[in-house]
This record gives structure tokens, C-alpha cells and sequence, in this order.
């Protein structure tokens, strides 16, 4: 063999593992630079250090609407190749509508009823190419644009609730997501005062839960098996 000839296959060994090289630095490079390294924190309620108890001539039996300052998403964890981000994708939408009736005997408060739309189709995250895509896979906002909520089962709160300070509770009712109706039961946070209920929660389930497939860009940016629902719901008085 001559000096300095090189064997093609070796060459080729050589140049595979250049262009994988090359591969890897720029999923590096993505996922470092345009991923995102932070996330919005979870939907929940700030509990006061010092709570305002309900007044005791104060009677929380009414309607109450959605007020300024509700929101709901999503939150999921995306991946590019093999590489999960180092946060999650998160989308959120103010544009809520619904309401809820409650009773209140002794100390006892008790929702009776309600029922809530979120126009998943205003979805909005820090990526605009995201917030197109799943108009059309994934959740699908374009052909199913809204979620909704009905509670089934009363919701009696603890006797503290009306202490001001956040209580937690479980509420039951019918959710209808990707156009699939499925009743689950959801832990909340709840907090009462004279003028409002503000209560928040999430739901963390699998994709086919809601008949959707997890979406998947060109095979290469994917997201996690399981996706959550969070939101933060204030109800006023209803005029």
C-alpha cells in the first residue's frame, strides 16, 4: 500500500462521525439557546401572612361570576431529540367565562354549581410558532376552540375556609377537552373573602385521556407523555 493513501472506509468512519459531531453541537446549540432555561411558576394562590376572616354579617350565599385576574393553560415539558428542556412550555389565556352559585348555612359554605369556558384558541405562550402549531395538532384549538367545565358534585368547604386563610378541597365534575368529555375529580385550592372565591388547581393526565396525540414537529421536537392543566379562577359578586 502507498504511503499517505488513506482507506475509503476509514475515511468514511471518519466523516460520519464529523457530521454526528456537527449534529450534536447544533441540538446543543438549540436547546441551550432557543429553548427556554425558565417557565411561568405554577397557578396557585398566595395565601396572606395575615388573613382578613369573612365578616360575620357577611352571607357568602349568591352568584358570582369571573373577575379580572382568572387564567388557564397548559404546562408540558418539550423535548428536541433525546434532550428534555431544561423547563416547560407553558400557555395561558384570560379570555374565561362562567359562573357559580353557592350556599351558606352556619359556617358552612357549599358551591352548588358551576361551569366554566376557556377559549383554548387565544392560547398564548413565549413561542409563536408554538401557539400555531397546536391550533392544528396536539390540543387542535383551530377545530376545537374551547374547554369547559360543570361541576357535578356539590363542594362543601371546611368550616376555616372562612377564616380567610387558603383551604384545600377536591371538586368533581365533567370536563370536555379536545372535544372528549371526561368527569375526573380535581384537588383546588380555595380562598374566600366578602367579595370574592378565588380557587385554583391542575390537572396532570395522559394524552389519550382526551382522545389527543402528543405533538410531535417533524419527529424532532417532542413533547412529554403527559401534559397538566392548571388555572386561577377569581369570582365576584354577580351584579
Amino acid at each position: 500500500m502507498q504511503r499517505g493513501r488513506r482507506n475509503p472506509r476509514r475515511l468514511a468512519l471518519m466523516l460520519g462521525g464529523g457530521a454526528v459531531v456537527l449534529v450534536v453541537a447544533a441540538g446543543a446549540f438549540i436547546y441551550f439557546v432557543l429553548f427556554p432555561t425558565s417557565s411561568p411558576k405554577r397557578l396557585t394562590i398566595t395565601n396572606a401572612k395575615v388573613a382578613t376572616p369573612v365578616s360575620a354579617n357577611v352571607k357568602l350565599t349568591g352568584h358570582w361570576t369571573i373577575g379580572a385576574g382568572s387564567v388557564a393553560g397548559y404546562r408540558v415539558r418539550e423535548k428536541l431529540g433525546f434532550l428534555p428542556a431544561e423547563s416547560d412550555a407553558v400557555g395561558r389565556t384570560s379570555d374565561i367565562s362562567g359562573e357559580a352559585t353557592s350556599t351558606q348555612s352556619g359556617k358552612a359554605v357549599t358551591i352548588t354549581a358551576a361551569s366554566f369556558k376557556v377559549a383554548v384558541n387565544t392560547l398564548k405562550s413565549n413561542e409563536a410558532m408554538r401557539d400555531q402549531h397546536i391550533q392544528t395538532i396536539g390540543i387542535q384549538s383551530a377545530t376545537y376552540p374551547n374547554a369547559t367545565f360543570v361541576l357535578s358534585s356539590p363542594l362543601v368547604l371546611p368550616a376555616s375556609a372562612l377564616g380567610g386563610t387558603v383551604v384545600r378541597a377536591a371538586v368533581t365534575g365533567v370536563f370536555n377537552i379536545h372535544g372528549t368529555a371526561r368527569k375526573l375529580t380535581v384537588p383546588l385550592e380555595i380562598k374566600l373573602s366578602d367579595t370574592s372565591i378565588e380557587a385554583a388547581g391542575s390537572l396532570t393526565f395522559g394524552w389519550g385521556l382526551f382522545n389527543m396525540t402528543a405533538p410531535s414537529v417533524g419527529g424532532f421536537v417532542n413533547v412529554s407523555s403527559k401534559a397538566t392543566m392548571e388555572f386561577e379562577l377569581h369570582l365576584t359578586r354577580a351584579a
